[in-house]
């Protein structure tokens, strides 16, 4: 089994591959698991373009930005850009690492 307790390895019908089981802040709904290369790849680019302090970023704007510091074969490889920036920014919400601001619209910055 991986050493980091966010992987699981051999994920119910995906066997012999790494999955990471992405939380949501909204209670009653189900988490989701992706690859792990998927969710390290968005959680890097997403913690690269997130301020400590500021007015943060705009959700609105965080696809394009973290498009900007993947490798074009990683977001030709990943699907829908979108998606994983919505389901890897809630996780990293969750696990304390991104906050939002209060107000609209909705703007994250990174925890210090």
């Amino acid at each position: 089994m991986s050493s980091n307790p966010f992987i699981r390895k051999k994920f119910a019908t995906v066997p012999g591959r790494d999955r990471v089981v992405c939380q949501t802040p909204t209670p009653g709904k189900q988490p989701v698991s992706i690859d792990a290369w998927k969710y390290e790849v968005v959680r890097d680019a997403v913690l690269a373009v997130l301020p400590v302090d500021g007015p943060g970023v705009r959700f609105q704007d965080l696809p394009g930005l973290i498009a900007s510091q993947m490798a074009p074969d990683a977001i030709g490889q990943l699907g829908s850009l979108s998606w994983y920036a919505t389901t890897v920014k809630l996780d990293l919400e969750v696990r304390g690492l991104v906050r939002r601001l209060p107000g609209s619209p909705q703007r994250l910055v990174r925890r210090a």
